[in-house]
């Protein structure tokens, strides 16, 4: 076994180690502080909830209606202007609704295409360099109560978009 192997082995138990020592030093109950954050985890889980189940009720509704393979179709022209495959299309709207529908779709391009084609490895960089905006905007703004979330919005799919044009254009770059 390597020394890198049995440090990082160790690391999680030390780290615990040292937060039940501080916690002791400072003379906090660290069980009680535990227990009070996994109500508060619960609590929160509840009130989040009801924010997921409309989320993941409108990815259904989009993914049932075909409207993406609509969608897809209308602008393949556009897309074969720029020479970027269609098949990534879907991905790159579903991304910043849902990761684990966008994850879904990496990885049915994988298994399509295998892992080394270039659908496959653009795909695998979107996913990574993009995030769930739309997700992350509903779920946390709605939990804290912010109602006004127009410019988080604008700038959190303009990061996005952005994203994905540096992916494809590195996917090209590289692996070209």
């Amino acid at each position: 076994m390597s020394i890198l192997a049995i440090i990082s082995s160790l690391f999680l138990p030390a780290l615990i180690s040292c937060i039940l020592l501080f916690a002791l030093y400072k003379k906090v109950d660290a069980y009680g502080a535990f227990t009070e954050g996994g109500k508060e985890g619960i609590r929160l889980s509840i009130s989040l909830l009801p924010f997921l189940l409309g989320m993941l009720v409108a990815i259904n509704i989009l993914r049932a209606s075909g409207f993406l393979d609509a969608f897809n179709h209308a602008l393949a022209p556009i897309l074969s202007f720029f020479s970027l495959p269609p098949d990534l299309l879907p991905l790159m709207l579903i991304r910043p609704i849902s990761g684990s529908a966008s994850l879904g779709m990496l990885a049915d391009l994988t298994a399509t295409y295998g892992p080394e084609h270039f659908i496959s490895r653009a795909a695998a960089i979107i996913q990574g360099s993009t995030d769930t905006t739309l997700y992350v905007l509903t779920v946390y703004f709605g939990a804290v109560g912010i109602k006004k979330m127009g410019r988080a919005l604008s700038i959190g799919l303009l990061a996005d978009v952005a994203g994905m044009t540096i992916a494809i254009i590195i996917t090209i770059w590289y692996f070209s």
